[in-house]
């Protein structure tokens, strides 16, 4: 396949039990706003659209998305605050930017890409971040914006139980009915140029100043032509520990494994490592589409080499 079509494109939204999603309504919100995310990628690559381009689209879409833990919608930290973390990478060249501890920034992820392409760094964090974003001209917007009436309950749970827990929890303690809200974008346009994004609120009632795997290069992001792309959900200091999106392209360059057999050799190796729990979406350098997760679900979809639309839990 050639020309515009020979692209791909995946996004995720969270991963865990999924035990929340009990009726079809809910369902097919998630659901839909995953297939509305991904068409609109792919409006983004027939238009010409770089899979840079496209990546912080679809991150930006599912931040503007309430039902999501990124953006608009995120969890509260120990202090009722939000604080968001984001990264993205491009595969062209490992250019990359990361944002961690920032707020009143409607798309973190938007942030992250000034960090690669107007800055000398990687990594801004809190207020140093923000005082970027000011000098990019970055509006702000309010607090309420972020907060939810769902946010608000889950933090008032954790505070009642005296612990952290995780994008929609519910109130018992079995940790199997967690889901780990992240959200993630990788792509790969006909020129055969890989990009990747991930975006989250993180997890309720953190420490002030908490960061997970998201914005860490390697960890919870990672990108090269010459191996694949990969956006990872989950329990952030698993993912940051086994360094699991840089791990799938050490497969793919040192054993010359596809997306496919290097996110299972992946996953098999968080589990054996540091028992993650969590997923990733990977797309090697040929366009192939994959993931893998230890959890029992994971919001993610697809759409493989310009063909059809798919999603699934």
């Amino acid at each position: 396949m050639s020309g515009t079509g020979n692209y791909s494109l995946m996004v995720h939204g969270g991963a865990g039990a999924l035990d929340n999603v009990k009726d079809d309504k809910t369902a097919f919100r998630y659901l839909d706003s995953i297939r509305r995310t991904l068409e609109h990628g792919r409006d983004v690559m027939q238009l010409g659209g770089s899979a840079l381009q496209a990546v912080e689209a679809c991150a930006s879409l599912l931040e503007d998305d309430p039902v999501f833990n990124a953006g608009c919608g995120s969890v509260l930290n120990e202090n009722g605050k939000v604080e968001m973390d984001a990264a993205i990478m491009d595969g062209r060249d490992l250019s990359a930017g990361a944002v961690a501890a920032v707020d009143n920034i409607a798309n973190p992820v938007q942030l992250a890409r000034l960090v690669m392409t107007a800055s000398e760094h990687v990594m801004l964090i809190a207020e140093g971040a923000m005082r970027f974003a000011d000098h990019c001209g970055m509006e702000r917007v309010p607090e309420d914006y972020f907060y939810t009436t769902d946010r608000v309950e889950q933090l008032r749970q954790a505070r009642l139980q005296h612990k952290i827990m995780l994008d929609h929890d519910d109130t018992e303690e079995d940790t199997e009915d967690q889901k780990y809200g992240t959200i993630g974008a990788i792509a790969r346009d006909p020129q055969g140029n890989l990009a990747a994004a991930t975006s989250t609120g993180g997890i309720v009632n953190k420490r002030m100043g908490r960061v997970g795997d998201s914005p860490i290069i390697g960890a919870g992001v990672y990108a090269d032509n010459e191996t694949c792309a990969v956006s990872a959900t989950g329990f952030g200091e698993d993912f940051m520990r086994s360094v699991i999106a840089k791990t799938i392209s050490d497969f793919i360059y040192m054993k010359g494994m596809d997306a496919e057999q290097a996110t299972a050799a992946g996953i098999e190796y968080l589990v054996r490592k540091v028992s993650g729990r969590g997923g990733v979406i990977v797309i090697d350098s040929e366009g192939n589409c994959s993931s893998g997760f230890t959890t029992k679900k994971m919001i993610h979809g697809w759409i493989e080499k310009g063909g059809a639309t798919c999603c699934r839990f």
